[in-house]
């Protein structure tokens, strides 16, 4: 089972062997160069640890989750779950916004959430961000969330 890359006019042949099968596939070259980029917001909480808002790595935008922290004092806002996920929602908004990049243009959501009993207000918040065409998405109830946040949203988004 070997894998062997090669250059035939400009175009990406790829050839290998599974199960003593032979396969090739044409590729068109890589519009997106493999360069992995920074994405910051000043809009958007500064990240609580060693990671970055999001990274571009080719077309994608992959979003590091985020919990209702007020980007203004830093402060993690609790009480209200409504509240609490539009916060997250508008922080997410805002590292997509520094991506060039806004709602649509999200491709995959995961909800985290510290009670599952949120679930219809979060989805009904949620369904206000993504009315046509929402992404992917997975939520889950978790133990304990950074901060003990009651919300975290991470995202990956497309780059047309």
């Amino acid at each position: 089972m070997g894998k062997r890359v090669v250059i035939v006019d400009e175009e990406q042949v790829v050839q290998c062997t599974f199960l003593g099968l032979k396969y090739a596939t044409l590729h068109e070259p890589n519009p997106h160069p493999p360069v992995k980029t920074v994405i910051l917001s000043p809009d958007a909480p500064e990240p609580i640890g060693p990671y970055s808002q999001a990274i571009q790595a080719g077309p994608f935008v992959f979003l590091s989750g985020q919990i209702a922290l007020n980007p203004e004092n830093g402060k993690l806002i609790t009480g209200d779950i409504r509240i609490e996920t539009r916060m997250v929602l508008e922080n997410l908004g805002a590292v997509l916004k520094a991506a060039g990049l806004d709602f649509k243009d999200v491709v995959k959501c995961s909800i985290f959430l510290s009670d599952m009993g949120h679930f219809p207000v979060v989805n009904e918040v949620y369904s206000t961000y993504f009315r046509e065409n929402p992404p992917a998405r997975e939520t889950v109830e978790v133990s304990a969330l950074p901060k003990n946040a009651n919300i975290e949203i991470s995202a990956v988004a497309f780059v047309a």
